[in-house]
């Protein structure tokens, strides 16, 4: 679907997570979509910069600015070159929480060649269309030769410390049992890549130093609740077994050992969905939604979904809103249907707004807002 001036109107599916948990019969609020740029090239992610301005990230290692509401029709100069194949690309543009002040960016991205790739961090200063004085931070070891399962979804705590995601690799699912290694696992480092003092396997041999958890597969989400201090994070499961967790200094989150998941044979890939020693779920989703971006529902504009977490689903092709009320999932539903898109993120915008990103070879970034009077 293309935009030109369509508004839409509410629409909305409801979702239980089981029978116990309460679904949504009426759609929660009542919203419009209005386009906010077209045409982009498998979009990845979306960030805000404190004037209002937009990050976008393209796969194929384009790095896009909306200026003004207006999409600048050049990409920004002097994004480091990506291992643009399969999962890989470009991922994240994700601005320094001080970036009014420094103009740093930071950049996750799936960086070498086939037999030997994997995902990267650089810094960057956001000189107005170019990045300058790009330095490479992290890089996640072993590499590998698979170009699939990549993680690359950042989030900074409040201690300033920075959080990204990576993936198994695939073909080397194990390995997020093995701490020692950095595939499936998310690691946590300093903004300028070292390693803090205080990580849970820094000054023993049971992990690698940069490890935070571990027992991930997927996960392509990661957000950050400063009201609770919670850290979440999704990540996909095979053939089922989508996950929410809520992330844990050294915790271990079971994948491949303990998961609700099949592999995509058939085959069984454990007798077990969970195991003493291992952290449960907060959510499963079987059969997969395909969860991508994730955001925390902070706005004004929304106040149904205040605190709520958004999910955006790939192969499901909608927005899963899941509705926390003191920490506790309550209810799920279903959101944006009415697309038929694949949604590859979702974000809280400044201005209170929920904007999500389309996942296609011209992919757009929509605005939803409330419905107008008229509408």
């Amino acid at each position: 679907m293309k935009f030109k001036h369509l508004q839409l109107g509410m629409t909305a599916a409801a979702l239980a997570l089981t029978p116990s948990i309460a679904s949504f019969a009426e759609p929660s609020a009542k919203y419009e979509i209005t386009p906010v740029a077209e045409d982009l090239d498998y979009p990845w992610s979306l960030s805000f910069l404190p004037n209002g301005d937009m990050l976008v990230t393209e796969l194929s290692g384009q790095l896009r600015i909306i200026r003004n509401g207006e999409l600048d029709p050049t990409p920004i100069a002097g994004v480091p070159p990506v291992y643009y194949r399969g999962q890989g690309g470009l991922f994240e543009a994700l601005p320094h929480p001080d970036f009014e002040n420094n103009n740093v960016v930071f950049l996750s991205y799936a960086h070498g060649t086939p037999g030997e790739n994997a995902t990267r961090i650089a810094r960057a200063v956001l000189d107005d269309s170019a990045l300058t004085d790009v330095e490479v931070i992290f890089t996640v070891e072993p590499l590998k030769d698979t170009p699939v399962h990549y993680g690359g979804r950042m989030a900074f705590l409040p201690d300033g410390t920075l959080v990204m995601t990576t993936g198994d690799g695939f073909d080397y699912r194990e390995d997020s049992q093995r701490p020692e290694n950095l595939l499936g696992v998310i690691v946590r480092i300093n903004e300028d890549g070292s390693i803090p003092s205080d990580n849970p396997f820094v000054g023993n041999d049971k992990g690698h130093d940069a490890v935070w958890s571990y027992g991930h597969r997927n996960g392509q989400g990661i957000v950050y609740d400063t009201a609770s201090g919670t850290l979440y994070m999704h990540e996909h499961g095979p053939r089922g077994g989508d996950e929410i967790n809520i992330i844990e200094k050294g915790k271990n989150y079971g994948w491949p050992a303990a998961t609700h998941g099949i592999d995509y044979s058939g085959a069984r890939i454990s007798p077990f969905k969970e195991l003493d020693g291992m952290e449960n779920p907060l959510v499963v989703w079987t059969p997969s939604i395909a969860p991508a971006g994730f955001a925390l529902y902070n706005g004004d504009q929304f106040p149904e979904w205040k605190g709520d977490l958004f999910v955006a689903a790939l192969a499901k092709q909608h927005v899963r809103r899941v509705d926390l009320e003191n920490g506790n999932v309550v209810g799920q539903e279903e959101l944006f249907t009415e697309l038929n898109e694949r949604i590859r993120d979702v974000r809280t915008g400044p201005d209170g707004n929920l904007y999500i990103v389309t996942d296609k070879a011209d992919g757009d970034v929509l605005k939803v807002s409330p419905a107008s009077a008229t509408n």
